[in-house]
């Protein structure tokens, strides 16, 4: 009952706090407000999972016949329409008979294809300049509509048209363009390198391939028997009226296939790259990564935005622990006072008066995770996730971890100045390290800075509330040990409190 006592006349003095309050209801939801309005849709990814290729595809197709085949003798692969798998898929043995893809077509294939890229589908150009104007896209790759009937014509012949230049791709003579936010210069760079990079892979193999038939083409045999350094055999052969056309087609298949077998490790009238290189067709695509742009969130605050799946938990945790400060000044106050060094003569036991102090700053510490939970839910529209009967588990594990350590820093200080300097100090380091400042340890790009974040129960806190808001099938197993943990912190915590709490010390 004693306990109960002074329980409620710690409570009374924690609540009349004004600045505890503000510190622990008002400072997190500031910073949620401003963090949430201020970061773009890609917080919350590694870099290696943010890239998107944003495109407008305006390509018109083929003016031919679009089931006209890609080529005669186009080898081992062909591009063919898949739907279930993504735009066009390359398959062994494929008809050369199918339709046609459009060259747009093989070129988002080929970038869908490159590791870790997806491509992000905009409508319209004009949807796409307000993007990168508003600085929402770095770079917006927009094909335009001649774009098939000029990598038609791309050749290595005078009437040609010859898409190359010492530094690349020369992406306008293709009939496509690149729109830039000049603040993104490292971003720009990137997309450009992915353009280049897909286009080359593109229109090479095309390029070879038609300079390779020409080989078997009778303007060639013209040609090559007009050469003066041709033995008289062979002129007579080419030119004279007796070798028939076909006996000439067959010279020049056999000249194909010579060729051919001095560059075994090529497949030289090929349509696309992995068959240019011989390499397995895919086939499998990432088709299903795919995405339509759309607003992340709506409104001033971009309500409903994922962005607060991370930062809201992230807040939470990281001010649960300022309750350090709270609590510490508490104890401060009370030492000078006398107030601890008379409960000396009360009849109670160490562990009797630091149940007393810790049940109110638990009380609270409960209080201020389910109000910013609520918070969240009606300000920022963020979702409670598949599972949200948890987080009854989780606020309360989250709680009891802040409030050891709290204890801890009370039981240590002995003026309002090692409270401030040890506690904010502690809370400040403990959030870096932890990731709350980012919204998740996992956004560290060092394995090791990743590994030293589990030693703290911000972490852990983290993972529980990530498992829970983010993943849309929680593993609960995951969310339990997260709370183990954070249970274990808490309870070695308060004993530690507990072993260098000091009831007659001097202030």
């Amino acid at each position: 009952m004693v306990i109960w006592t002074l329980a409620k006349k710690d409570l009374r003095l924690l609540v009349r706090d004004a600045r505890a309050l503000i510190i622990l209801l008002a400072m997190p939801l500031i910073f949620i407000l401003v963090l949430g309005v201020s970061l773009g849709e890609n917080f919350g990814q590694k870099p290696a999972d943010r890239l998107k290729v944003t495109v407008v595809n305006l390509d018109d197709g083929f003016k031919s016949d679009p089931r006209e085949p890609i080529r005669q003798g186009v080898g081992l692969f062909a591009l063919v329409p898949n739907p279930a798998a993504g735009p066009w898929q390359a398959v062994v043995g494929a008809s050369m008979t199918s339709p046609r893809p459009s060259w747009a077509d093989t070129l988002l294939h080929d970038i869908n294809e490159t590791a870790d890229i997806r491509v992000e589908y905009v409508q319209t150009r004009a949807e796409a300049e307000r993007l990168v104007k508003t600085s929402k896209r770095a770079a917006v790759l927009i094909i335009g509509k001649d774009f098939s009937n000029r990598v038609e014509r791309c050749s290595f012949l005078t009437e040609g048209i010859n898409p190359y230049h010492r530094d690349g791709v020369k992406i306008g003579t293709l009939d496509v363009e690149i729109l830039e936010d000049k603040t993104q210069p490292t971003a720009v760079a990137i997309i450009h390198q992915v353009a280049q990079g897909s286009l080359l892979r593109v229109v090479m193999p095309w390029m070879i391939g038609r300079a390779f038939e020409k080989i078997g083409d009778p303007a060639f045999l013209e040609l090559l028997g007009k050469e003066k350094e041709l033995p008289g055999s062979v002129r007579f052969f080419l030119t004279g009226p007796l070798t028939s056309a076909a006996e000439k087609k067959k010279l020049g298949v056999g000249l194909q296939n010579s060729l051919q077998n001095i560059f075994p490790r090529y497949n030289l009238t090929a349509a696309n790259w992995a068959a240019l290189t011989k390499e397995k067709a895919s086939l499998s695509t990432k088709s299903d990564q795919n995405t339509h742009f759309k607003e992340d969130g709506i409104g001033l605050l971009k309500r409903g935005g994922t962005r607060y799946q991370l930062l809201v938990p992230a807040y939470i945790v990281m001010f649960a622990f300022f309750l350090v400060l709270t609590v510490g000044w508490l104890f401060v106050a009370e030492r000078r006072q006398g107030t601890l060094k008379r409960l000396v003569v009360a009849p109670l036991t160490k562990v009797d008066i630091l149940i007393g102090k810790m049940l109110p700053c638990l009380f609270l510490s409960l209080f201020q995770g389910f109000f910013l939970f609520g918070a969240g839910k009606l300000l920022f529209g963020m979702s409670w996730g598949a599972e949200p009967i948890w987080l009854l588990v989780v606020i309360p594990a989250t709680s009891f971890a802040a409030i050891g350590l709290a204890m801890l820093v009370a039981a240590l200080a002995r003026t309002e100045s090692q409270v401030s300097i040890y506690g904010s100090l502690l809370v400040l380091v403990l959030a870096i390290v932890s990731g709350c400042l980012m919204g998740d340890p996992g956004l560290w790009d060092n394995e090791r800075m990743q590994m030293i974040s589990r030693l703290t129960p911000h972490a852990w806190a983290l993972e529980a509330y990530k498992q829970l808001l983010t993943n849309p099938e929680p593993e609960i197993a995951i969310v339990l040990q997260a709370c183990g943990v954070l249970t274990g912190f808490g309870a070695g915590l308060l004993a530690l409190a507990w072993w260098c709490l000091r009831l007659d010390a001097d202030g």
